[in-house]
Formats: structure tokens, sequence, C-alpha cells
């Protein structure tokens, strides 16, 4: 059944109060990732979030995303996936906005929602979607998102999951391609950010344990 973590609450010393979760609100979440994949966001966020969760490592070079236990989970065959109290929700935009919603304490949606929903679906369906279509696809794609944030310290501000979203995939990018940071320097910028909280060094330290095994 894949490489299975051994449950583990990411809150377990801090008390409920201080999370501002109470247990009524707390729900069974189960996060089926790939190291490295698109389903970085969704763990990065539940590190945000401050609740417990298992995380269910998948391996792409073994192909457990094809098997059939997983593919009764998700037909689609892809990560991520948070099964919510026996439920599964898919993709990364679904994923991020339940646990914002879900957990409004964390303050990862006090934004202009439209504004958050054009930020997703920009970066799925161009910036996303150019990274199969070549080197100049993708470079063209990430000079738009760097006129987007326009030097912002945040994408809509204040921190939220557009930022989640948008570290994750460059992240990525710049594993791939190592962008020069004068070409990009908002995005850099918010990059380093991005890597100074501590969710997204426990997200990276934990998948990093497990070992990248990313498609090309």
């Amino acid at each position: 059944m894949g490489t299975i973590l051994s449950a583990y609450n990411v809150a377990q010393n801090r008390p409920r109060a201080e999370m501002g979760v109470s247990k009524e609100s707390l729900a069974v979440l189960t996060l089926y990732h790939a190291p490295g994949s698109s389903s970085m966001a969704a763990h990065i966020a539940l590190h945000e979030v401050g609740v417990p969760f298992e995380a269910r490592a998948l391996s792409f070079a073994r192909r457990e995303t094809r098997e059939p236990w997983f593919l009764a989970i998700n037909p689609a065959g892809k990560v991520p996936v948070l099964v919510i109290d026996g439920r599964p929700l898919t993709e990364v935009a679904g994923i991020l906005w339940y646990l914002a919603k879900r957990y409004p304490d964390r303050r990862l949606l006090e934004v202009d929602e439209a504004w958050a929903v054009s930020w997703m679906s920009f970066l799925a369906s161009t910036v996303h979607a150019a990274r199969v279509k070549g080197a100049e696809a993708a470079q063209a794609a990430w000079q738009l998102a760097e006129a987007r944030l326009d030097g912002a310290h945040w994408a809509l501000g204040r921190y939220s999951i557009v930022d989640i979203h948008l570290f994750r995939l460059f992240w990525r990018y710049c594993g791939a391609a190592s962008p020069s940071a004068t070409d990009l320097p908002a995005l850099t910028a918010h990059y380093a950010r991005m890597m100074e909280r501590d969710a997204v060094r426990r997200t990276i330290a934990a998948e990093a344990a497990i070992g990248y095994q990313l498609p090309a």
C-alpha cells in the first residue's frame, strides 16, 4: 500500500487553544502524496493549519498511484488526495481551499476570495500547464507570474493559500531550470520568504527524507 509514514500529530506539543482549533472541529485527515510533486502544497498547508493528519507517501517510480487500491480512492490516479473522515478530496486548489475555510483561525484566506480564485486559476491553467510545453513556454509563464506578483510581499497583500501554491510551483521550476534571480526578482524574494516559514521547512525535511522521484 505504498510507503506509509507513521501517523503523526503535527501539533502534538501544542494545545488546541493555541492552534485556534476546537476538539469538535477536528476531522480525521489522511494525505496521499508524492514527495516534491504538486501534493507538496497540500502538505505545507496541513502543517500551516497545525491539526493532526496522517501522511502516506506514494512512489511514482513504483507506479503506486496506478495500483487498484489507490485508483479506488482517486480514479484519476493522481496526488494529492486528502481523505476527510473517509471522503476523498482531490486537486491542489480544492484541498487548499478546504483547509483554509475549515480552519479559519489559521488565517490562510483572509483576502478577497475572488482574487484568490483568479490567482489559483492562473497558476493552474497558465503556469503549471506551461511546464509540459517546453522551456520557452515555461519561461514566458513565469514572466507573467513575475509581473502579476509586481514586487508584493505576498501575492494578495497578506499570506494565504495562494502563496503556498505559487511557492510549490516555483520551487519545482527552480530545481529544474535554475532561473536567474535578476530575471525574476519578485518571485525569488517570495521564494526566500516562504523558505523561512516553519511549515515549509518541515514539509521539505519530511519529503526529502523519503526522497524525490519526480517524473520528467
